[in-house]
């Protein structure tokens, strides 16, 4: 197959990877000195039990829509940072639009698909989620990850799969799957997503705050129930979108996290790069619901609110660490 990855950090210049040693064809859209270290001597991944370093089909985003066309790739695959999902939407949207290439959504958040769909329609929008996998970029060119890095997927929204998006969810499915990627296709892909942010919204805006990975949030007992409590507050939100989370699945998704890799949350590398965080579309996907549905989120809340004011005022930590790009 021909994959298009937008967003060439940790998790799509992994999974990226894994496609192109199964014999898939993959171009990827970077910028910056990551574009030109990849140009110059491809791409090296680094994980525990697979390494590639080969050189890549890579390109910037104005050379993509003046050089290629869309109908070239069998799938894009978003792996953006959130907030530059609408960006790169109306960039790509004349360009998108004399094709039918489905898009598939490996990003943080609860909202990326819907502004998907509002561009290219349901028909061609999956929703998904990268699980269990650390990623970053180690200096530009060198990505090294971690974990077993599964994909959960479906069509978007919810909804009885059609003939034709069955088919191809079968065949991307076989596809991730020969390449090495543990897939699962979900007939329920909102509530998937939902229950990554429990762990999105969980860990990220704390580890932001503190400087502290994952590991250590959840350990500390303190900053644990903080976690949980956190968790607990997006399971409530999540019943704005019709999606029930239990406390079984708090609970699941506390340990998992908890039981995971120590590792830095892409908020906290963000926080520690200069960059913007994500908090619109983990803590502020939160904390809008709830004032939907008139309940309170305290410790997202105050989190959230800690967090944007030191941004602005950037004095209260002094974090240092490694860099990184994706998230967990």
């Amino acid at each position: 197959m021909r994959f298009l990855i937008v967003g060439a950090g940790g998790i799509g210049c992994y999974y990226g990877a894994k496609l192109l040693k199964a014999g898939h064809d993959c171009t990827f859209v970077a910028r910056g000195p990551h574009l030109e270290a990849m140009r110059k001597s491809g791409l090296h991944v680094v994980h525990t039990d697979f390494e590639f370093l080969a050189p890549v089909d890579v390109t910037d985003l104005s050379s993509l829509i003046n050089d290629r066309m869309a109908s070239e790739f069998d799938l894009i695959m978003l792996t953006l940072k959130s907030g530059a999902t609408d960006g790169i939407l109306t960039q790509l949207d004349t360009w998108l639009s004399h094709a039918n290439t489905p898009i598939l959504s490996l990003q943080n958040g609860v909202d990326n698909e819907s502004r998907i769909a509002q561009s290219v329609g349901n028909c061609r929008t999956f929703g998904g989620l990268a699980v269990r996998i650390g990623g970053h970029i180690q200096r530009p060119g060198i990505i090294e990850a971690t974990g077993p890095a599964q994909i959960i997927f479906g069509p978007w929204p919810n909804s009885k799969m059609t003939p034709d998006s069955q088919s191809f969810a079968q065949i991307l499915e076989s596809c991730f799957e020969q390449a090495g990627i543990p897939t699962h296709v979900s007939d329920d892909i909102r509530r998937e997503l939902w229950r990554k942010l429990l762990i999105n919204n969980g860990v990220n805006p704390l580890s932001a705050l503190t400087g502290l990975d994952t590991r250590s949030l959840t350990s500390d007992p303190a900053l644990g129930n903080s976690v949980y409590s956190m968790m607990q507050e997006t399971a409530c939100a999540a019943r704005a979108d019709d999606v029930e989370l239990t406390q079984a699945d708090i609970d699941e998704m506390f340990t998992l996290i908890s039981q995971f890799d120590a590792i830095k949350t892409s908020m906290l590398v963000d926080r520690e790069k200069g960059r913007p965080l994500e908090l619109d579309s983990i803590s502020g996907a939160v904390i809008r619901r709830c004032v939907q549905l008139q309940l309170n989120a305290p410790i997202t809340s105050l989190v959230t609110r800690l967090l944007e004011m030191d941004v602005a005022s950037p004095s209260l930590y002094n974090l240092n660490g490694q860099n990184a790009d994706d998230d967990t």
